[in-house]
């Protein structure tokens, strides 16, 4: 994937990511607790990855040292961060953890010039400082109603646990890179510890396993794990690793943009003149974050 264009890495998991708030909806209505159905997600993940990794003749042998980080970035990356979202949901608006996942980009930022030294320009800060504005601007009426919620406040706190387990996993990811590991069988592990560690907590909860058969969880499932899971975060990572970090997060902030439009066609979301106006602001704000000087 090193002949892949920054634009195709940048657009790739944004439009994957942004086509995916949808798709979970299937999920969340089959009743098949959370912690199971991002665990499987991750399980089905985790096996294709493996068979891409034999297909482009990568090696999944790793160091015993690498196993603790990818264990650590399995813990927190693909089960910290996808359970506290869905927990989050079920407390706050899904436009506030929007908002909240906004913020990743000033948290990749730092932590790219804290672990990888590589700092960004005053315009990118400005620009997606525009960008979260933007998105602000688009959720307003939910975020103006999040008040009103008894449970608004362990919501906000999970939705911010969300965004560092996030910003934690990516720094993860890319120091076992660094270190000269490849990107997919690192993947690979990392899922596949999620998984158990998700199954786990099924287990030991007293949730048990469960599955459901029917057409729309099942396709749903396999959409989150091949698209959602393998080829975005493949492309996500190959981002992060070509322009940094913070680079890479203002996926997160045209994502819900992308996500309204699909909403709009397919569950009747009629946009207002202050959520296009956000939308116009984001997309403006990308661009002047992006563009070469």
């Amino acid at each position: 994937m090193a002949q892949l264009s920054p634009r195709t890495l940048f657009w790739g998991p944004t439009l994957i990511w942004a086509s995916t708030w949808h798709v979970i909806l299937y999920q969340l209505a089959s009743g098949v607790p959370v912690l199971n159905s991002v665990a499987w997600r991750f399980a089905i993940a985790a096996l294709l990855l493996v068979g891409l990794a034999r297909m482009r003749g990568e090696s999944l042998r790793m160091p015993a040292s690498a196993h603790g980080l990818m264990l650590a970035t399995g813990i927190v990356q693909y089960s910290g961060n996808y359970f506290s979202v869905y927990e989050a949901e079920r407390h706050i608006p899904t436009g506030l953890v929007a908002v909240l996942f906004c913020l990743m980009v000033f948290g990749n930022a730092l932590s790219g010039r804290l672990f990888f030294g590589q700092s960004v320009t005053r315009r990118f800060l400005l620009s997606a400082s525009g960008g979260v504005l933007g998105v602000v601007m688009i959720f307003w009426p939910e975020i103006a109603a999040t008040g009103a919620r008894p449970s608004a406040a362990l919501g906000l706190g999970l939705g911010l646990l969300a965004v560092l387990a996030a910003c934690i996993g990516n720094v993860l990811t890319l120091t076992l890179t660094r270190r000269g590991l490849a990107l997919v069988p690192v993947l690979a592990w990392s899922m596949g510890y999620g998984a158990v560690f998700l199954i786990l907590m099924s287990l030991l909860s007293g949730q048990g396993l469960h599955f459901d058969w029917h057409a729309p969880y099942v396709l749903s499932l396999l959409y989150l794990a091949v698209f959602g899971s393998v080829i975005a975060f493949v492309l996500y990572f190959k981002l992060a690793q070509l322009q940094g970090p913070a680079r890479a997060a203002l996926t997160g902030v045209v994502i819900p943009v992308i996500a309204l439009v699909i909403s709009a066609a397919l569950e009747g979301w009629v946009p207002t003149v202050l959520s296009v106006s956000g939308m116009a602001l984001c997309l403006v704000s990308i661009y002047m974050a992006t563009k070469r000087r």
